[in-house]
């Protein structure tokens, strides 16, 4: 692939001249909630048809936690795509996307993802309502837009690994985390990301 007109990839990464074609239509030219509907549209399709193309490693497990792995970062237009390996019961906590925009879809397994509606905030912690729980198979994808944007995500299987592609609307090197204290109350903390 030549980098220097698809964009960047992570260090011995490469990305699928395809995928990348068929996100950069997606996004072109269409405000937030267009863009996240063309692209949950477009990757579920590359999915269905199973003409997504990934780097073998991304569906080898890490034993630890689940793996983040650089797929392809545009330069051009400012999105990133990262896989997400999930080993049997590997998840998140609740989390945000520091205010980026994403679509998240599932190439291989399912996962439970839990949504939260923020009510309220008090200093360094707020209060969540919970909105349910989707379960997501392969094929299947969903967007999230601030500020709905908190939720968290675990692979329940015991035996298989699932994973997940997630389109950013730019670098994502840090998220908020939030821990129950207690009545719906989360305490809210830094954390940066890192990639596998």
């Amino acid at each position: 692939m030549n980098t220097s007109c698809h964009g960047q990839t992570a260090e011995g990464g490469r990305a699928d001249p395809a995928l990348v074609e068929a996100l950069d239509e997606a996004i072109r030219g269409h405000d937030c909630v267009e863009l996240t509907g063309r692209l949950q549209q477009t990757l579920c399709r590359l999915i269905r048809e199973q003409r997504l193309v990934l780097p073998e490693e991304v569906f080898e497990a890490h034993p630890d936690h689940y793996a983040r792995r650089e797929i392809y970062r545009s330069p051009e237009l400012g999105y990133t795509v990262i896989a997400m390996t999930w080993g049997p019961g590997q998840g998140t906590p609740v989390h945000d996307h520091s205010g980026l925009w994403c679509v998240e879809g599932v190439v291989r397994g399912s996962l439970e993802i839990d949504q939260y509606e923020l009510l309220e905030r008090r200093g360094d912690e707020v209060l969540f309502e919970d909105r349910g729980t989707l379960a997501a198979g392969t094929g299947s994808a969903g967007t999230l837009i601030p500020p709905h944007e908190y939720h968290a995500i675990r692979n329940a299987s015991d035996h298989d690994i699932a994973v997940s592609l997630h389109i950013y609307g730019g670098e994502m090197t840090q998220c908020c985390t939030f821990t129950p204290v207690g009545d719906n109350w989360y305490r809210r903390c830094a954390k940066p990301l890192s990639l596998d």
